[in-house]
């Protein structure tokens, strides 16, 4: 495996114990979910029901802990795992209407699923099969986005 940064080989043992790190810290963080009922689908419902600010609250820490956490990398110059500088390209917002038809797909599936794109394998892993034909709907959209991604605006 080669870095796209620096072009220089790495050993594939230090790539199989990265991957593996990876691997527990996946299973950790649906653990974490599945025990915070955040995959459950009645904490969805009465979200997008406004009974129950317990998502919002989510929701908003998971945005502050996302900044802080992007703000401490920056200022503290930490590199990944394998040395790699972590760097976040600036975000063209245009007119914006790209992300508003977006967020709208996006909040569509999350209502009609019952559950967001991110923990679909948690829920899997959990016993809710049915969450399958969720990940193969988003793969599916995935691909599409993929073919029709030329042509649309950007």
């Amino acid at each position: 495996m080669t870095s796209i940064l620096n072009k220089t080989p790495r050993p594939a043992a230090r790539t199989t114990w990265a991957l593996f790190i990876y691997l527990l810290l996946g299973v950790a963080f649906g653990v974490v979910l599945t025990r915070s009922q955040v995959l459950s689908w009645f904490r969805i419902q009465e979200m997008f029901r406004f009974q129950s600010p317990r998502m919002y609250e989510i929701i908003i820490s998971a945005i502050v802990v996302a900044g802080a956490s992007l703000a401490l990398i920056k200022a503290l110059g930490v590199v990944t795992i394998h040395g790699d500088p972590i760097y976040v390209p600036p975000k063209t917002l245009g007119h914006g209407v790209r992300y508003a038809i977006g967020g709208t797909i996006f909040g569509l599936g999350w209502a009609l699923t019952g559950a967001c794109p991110g923990p679909l394998f948690a829920l899997v892993g959990s016993g809710v099969t049915v969450m399958a034909a969720a990940i193969l709907s988003a793969l599916a959209g995935t691909w599409l986005y993929g073919v029709l991604r030329p042509r649309l605006p950007h």
